[in-house]
């Protein structure tokens, strides 16, 4: 079941203080191959998905979400094709902490289709790292 509530006391305590796994993204090759697997195979319950403006697809893992992202381009390279998404309550504040502790930022906060702000950033070894926080009611 995807969460799309906001709830104002999700914005409160530190910027960083993660919530929940939110999702877990990886790119695919072939988008119809992979919704079968994941979708028919595995039977994950496909979720509604913004128009990101390039195809993809959602799928409930429980409470987190498994996000397809059609790369036809695929590299091999893990730091490249898979992300992991962290829910905090308010995203803008979470990249204005990573800045101060001097995080390499990819992406300012940027809203998501669906109102949802996300902010991008790298670990030491590459590894790309979202933080999500809801859409505001």
């Amino acid at each position: 079941m995807q969460t799309t509530l906001h709830n104002d006391s999700d914005r409160d305590g530190p910027p960083l203080r993660v919530r929940e796994l939110n999702h877990i993204a990886i790119h695919v090759r072939d988008l119809a191959e992979s919704k079968r697997f994941y979708g028919e195979t595995l039977g994950l319950p496909l979720l509604p998905r913004p128009d990101f403006g390039f195809d993809g697809a959602w799928y409930a893992l429980g409470t987190q979400e498994l996000h397809l992202i059609i790369d036809t381009e695929h590299r091999d390279d893990p730091r490249h094709s898979v992300h992991l998404a962290l829910l905090v309550g308010d995203a803008v504040a979470a990249h204005t902490e990573l800045e101060r502790r001097g995080v390499s930022i990819v992406s300012k906060p940027n809203p998501r289709p669906d109102g949802a702000v996300q902010v991008f950033f790298r670990d030491p070894d590459g590894y790309l790292i979202e933080m999500v926080s809801r859409a505001r009611e």
